[in-house]
């Protein structure tokens, strides 16, 4: 705990027994001078608030390369081990557990430190991971480089920024959170252009020594702009129906646990519907002769749609609730898989796509949103990243099953109805918390 000053600490001794932990966490504002100024400057909807916001949002753009450089390396690491393409693709697998793995860990650590320094250890980690892997000479050297380090060290730039995000806004939470979300996207769209040519013009393995050196680079002086802690996380006041400064026993008529776990299957369930077109689509356009390359831009378009997307809920999202935006999220995603099984053509598959990602980018976003509505913002990292981590989980799942049931059925088809029954699933749940009693908290601060 911070040094008291005599004043607070008199304060603490006159104030009644059950007023005690008010006295302690609350901050008293200096009402002039340069302190004033500069707690004035670290208020949730500041300024600082909105360029942290930016900053979180390029050191998630840059961050997120270790999803995306896997997948552009691929064939050039095939090659190179002489591997199967099912071997190849261990890298990518691997990255992404660990990436969900050490989401719930980074989101944890912020949550006790704040989030600068696993953000500095992340950007470190990310340098030392990328020049490693550039120096593996077998296949199972490379995947424990990309994984265990790539992957953990880029997962602070995901869920963790997400949760820090959503402390420094109150009003403006869910356009907020909906911006740095979309940072996964962005690394999504810049990033595999990026790789590849530098990959077809100096090779894979001084492409990975080049991002190792970005990265640091980088990252590093970004992070600085993220060592204040918020004030939700000290000074943070809870007024609603369930009492100032208390936070609810049962969140929506459940306990933290049961809710948290309601969470993270709903996040699995919309992800593994989500999943068969993002995964899929390339094969897919190529399966119905359109070719893989109008496939990658249905998928670029899919992406940029999303960003679309996240932007437009977010604003939605501030002026119906977490919960309402899950549910519309969901019921339009639902709608654009049903449009794939009648449409096939090209044009209509550009459509539908477009469609697909304008529909479904808001409902991630929207899980960090209910929680923190519903939890402490002293949880929300945890929580936050234990939620997306599903939602990572959920992606795996889909695209491997999706796989799966196309090898058993020799289409598509079944795939998509397999998605819109796991979209199904989703909407069940958003329905069940509207239907549960509960206002989220509204928050304030001192």
């Amino acid at each position: 705990m911070a040094r008291r000053s005599r004043a607070e600490l008199a304060e603490y001794k006159r104030a009644p027994s059950g007023d005690t932990g008010r006295v302690l966490m609350s901050v008293p504002r200096p009402a002039t001078g340069d302190l004033a100024a500069s707690a004035s400057r670290a208020e949730p909807e500041s300024a600082y608030a909105w360029t942290r916001l930016f900053v979180a949002l390029t050191l998630s753009a840059i961050g997120g390369v270790g999803m995306w450089s896997v997948i552009v390396a691929l064939p050039a690491v095939q090659a190179e081990f002489g591997v199967a393409r099912s071997a190849a693709t261990l890298p990518y697998t691997a990255t992404m557990i660990c990436f969900g793995l050490g989401a719930i860990l980074t989101g944890r650590l912020s949550d006790r430190v704040g989030i600068m320094r696993p953000v500095v250890a992340g950007a470190v980690s990310l340098g030392v991971g990328y020049a490693l892997a550039s120096q593996a000479t077998t296949l199972w050297q490379f995947i424990l480089t990309q994984g265990l380090i790539v992957g953990v060290a880029g997962s602070v730039t995901f869920a963790p920024l997400v949760a820090d995000t959503s402390l420094w806004f109150t009003r403006r939470r869910g356009i907020a959170v909906a911006i740095i979300a979309s940072g996964s996207y962005l690394a999504g769209t810049i990033w595999p252009p990026v790789v590849q040519y530098f990959i077809q013009a100096q090779g894979w393995r001084r492409t990975y020594v080049g991002i190792a050196i970005f990265c640091v680079v980088t990252m590093l002086p970004l992070s600085l702009v993220l060592r204040r802690r918020s004030p939700l996380t000290g000074t943070v006041t809870a007024s609603a129906s369930t009492g100032a400064g208390s936070w609810p026993l049962r969140p929506l008529g459940m306990s933290p646990a049961a809710l948290q776990t309601v969470l993270v299957i709903a996040g699995l369930s919309c992800c593994v519907a989500m999943s068969m077109p993002q995964v899929h689509i390339v094969a897919y356009s190529a399966d119905l002769g359109h070719g893989a390359a109008r496939g990658a831009q249905m998928l670029s378009l899919m992406l940029a749609g999303g960003i679309v997307s996240r932007l437009v809920s977010g604003w939605v999202c501030d002026r119906i609730g977490g919960r309402r935006t899950l549910l519309l999220g969901s019921s339009l995603q639902a709608l654009a898989l049903v449009l794939f099984l009648p449409f096939d053509g090209l044009a209509s598959l550009y459509v539908v796509s477009a469609l697909f990602g304008l529909f479904q980018g808001g409902i991630v976003p929207s899980y960090a949103v209910i929680i923190r509505e519903f939890f402490p913002p002293s949880e929300a990292g945890l929580r936050v990243s234990t939620v997306l981590t599903a939602t990572v989980f959920g992606m795996a799942l889909g695209g491997w099953m999706t796989g799966m049931i196309f090898d058993l059925t020799g289409s598509y088809q079944a795939a998509f109805v397999n998605g819109i029954l796991w979209n199904l699933l989703n909407i069940g749940i958003a329905v069940g918390l509207l239907r549960q009693p509960g206002r989220p908290v509204q928050e304030a601060w001192r």
